[in-house]
């Protein structure tokens, strides 16, 4: 290589290192003005307060306010197509859920929930589903209303939250697995259809742990198993599905964080040091334990993404078991 070519690529080298130090010099500050957490559902549920929750410990720890709003509708479509829309600058984030894993394999979804944001990292995993009756039904097991079930096929029914929820599909997969054909009857939220279990109008319903904790501790309702792999440490004596010969019955929820596509990189890598300073706090870690979640370990942008990606294909598989084909989304 001659002189001259050396000197000239060693002032290349040299005026790129000066503008990436221009660059960096010139760089906005992050934060310095309020960041919005936008949960695409209502107040006080299983994404809700995980988010309010965080929001306060995040607060606390980078000293700038979060504000968490809520822009339910459309299974959770209208709060992030909103949060997709928005300018990628770090202050509008999208608390993202099982939903967005579900919902491309039922409705026609105007966005990809992975390629369309920047995930930061997962806030919670869980809670899980558990099936419960109503506590004056002679079912003392999951084996006890299975039989009833196939001995009277029009007899037995499960409330649900509606279609494309993880209680409907929890009720496909037991009658794919049983072979019976329990029927699926719709209501507004996961709160009704546990409140239709209580009035005798269904025989039993897949709920989520809070809801279904409560209830049974109050002697209203009946608690016969659990859908995720493990236990429940605040609730052992419950088996789970897979223990009673339901193999691969794991329906629990999650609920991360995730920025519109094209945040900067040191924007994602920031938050995500926050996110799980927060979650890992003593005071963030017995709230959700209490409501039947966890705090995840592993928990990088990249470990989120592959989790998203592995739910979102086994979500798949059990959308197979309605019936329902996979609808395509956008590229």
């Amino acid at each position: 290589m001659s002189t001259r070519l050396k000197t000239l690529l060693g002032l290349i080298g040299t005026l790129f290192t000066l503008m990436i130090l221009a660059a960096g010099a010139n760089a906005e500050p992050y934060p310095t003005r309020p960041i919005t957490m936008v949960v695409p559902f209502g107040p006080g549920g299983i994404s809700d307060i995980p988010a309010r929750l965080l929001a306060a410990e995040m607060q606390a720890r980078i000293g700038t306010p979060i504000v968490v709003e809520n822009r339910a509708g459309a299974s959770g479509m209208t709060g992030a197509s909103f949060v997709e829309r928005a300018a990628p600058d770090g202050y509008t984030l999208l608390v993202n859920a099982l939903a967005d894993t579900q919902n491309l394999h039922y409705l026609s979804v105007p966005y990809d929930a992975i390629n369309d944001f920047a995930l930061i990292g997962m806030i919670i995993d869980g809670p899980p589903l558990v099936l419960i009756v109503n506590a004056d039904l002679p079912y003392q097991s999951v084996a006890d209303i299975v039989a009833d079930a196939k001995a009277h096929p029009d007899k037995v029914s499960f409330g649900t939250s509606g279609p494309a929820t993880s209680p409907a599909i929890a009720v496909s997969q037991l009658n794919a697995l049983a072979k019976t054909s329990i029927a699926d009857v719709p209501y507004r939220g996961s709160a009704q259809a546990a409140e239709a279990v209580l009035t005798g109008e269904v025989q039993g319903a897949f709920v989520f742990y809070s809801s279904a904790k409560a209830l049974a501790a109050a002697g209203k309702v009946r608690a016969l198993a659990i859908a995720s792999p493990q236990r429940i440490a605040g609730w052992p004596d419950i088996p789970t599905m897979s223990e009673l010969g339901f193999a691969g019955f794991d329906h629990r929820g999650f609920v991360g964080l995730a920025a519109p596509a094209h945040t900067p990189a040191p924007i994602i890598a920031f938050l995500n040091r926050a996110l799980n300073e927060a979650i890992h706090s003593t005071t963030f870690r017995e709230k959700m334990e209490v409501l039947g979640m966890s705090v995840p370990t592993d928990n990088t942008p990249e470990a989120f993404t592959a989790f998203m990606r592995r739910e979102t294909a086994r979500q798949a598989e059990l959308a197979k078991l309605s019936g329902r084909a996979s609808l395509e989304t956008k590229p």
